[in-house]
């Protein structure tokens, strides 16, 4: 008999550890795609509106290197700030680099027509390097309050798992 409740009790304890350390790493994956790429120089933007889909659909995450503006190249994708004091941050494709002008004319892919103001050199953020689908609005959700608390339930519930998990190997 007591055989048989040492078995159950490491089954539960390995099951215990193994959701835990699961649940672990999906927190952990899910920080290193919103953490890692800033130690190299990318800022990170989550796309919230369709202008450049299907290249970039909406709710994508978007890594964006500083480049020199004389550099871009037409047809690339660069992140910028609106034009409007609102802070907005867009993300086109450059159309034409006016050197001489100092000016962008871009236009997102979903748009019939060119944006109708230029965009300064001063205005570059940067070149668009790589795109996520699906990842920008996660993140989105993890930053704000409520899905702060989930991510921290999330880690705590592990440790849990991980603190039974021991205790049952103790008690044999």
């Amino acid at each position: 008999m007591k055989q048989k409740q040492r078995r159950k009790k490491r089954i539960i304890a390995r099951v215990c550890n193994s959701i835990g350390v699961i649940l672990l790493c999906i927190v952990i994956l899910l920080c290193i795609p919103a953490t890692v790429p800033r130690f190299f120089g990318y800022q990170i933007y989550d796309v919230i509106s369709g202008s450049m889909e299907p290249e970039i659909p909406t709710g994508s995450l978007v890594y964006v290197k500083e480049i020199e503006p004389a550099r871009v190249q037409k047809g690339e994708i660069i992140a910028f700030y609106s034009a409007a004091d609102t802070g907005a941050v867009i993300t086109h494709r450059v159309v034409k680099n006016q050197i001489v002008s100092g000016r962008f004319v871009t236009k997102g892919d979903a748009n019939k027509a060119e944006d109708i103001q230029p965009v300064e050199y001063d205005m570059l953020i940067g070149k668009v390097t790589l795109s996520i689908p699906v990842l920008g609005r996660i993140l989105s959700a993890l930053v704000t309050v409520p899905g702060k608390a989930v991510a921290a339930g999330i880690v705590v519930l592990a440790a849990l798992l991980h603190i039974t998990a021991g205790r049952l190997w103790e008690n044999e």
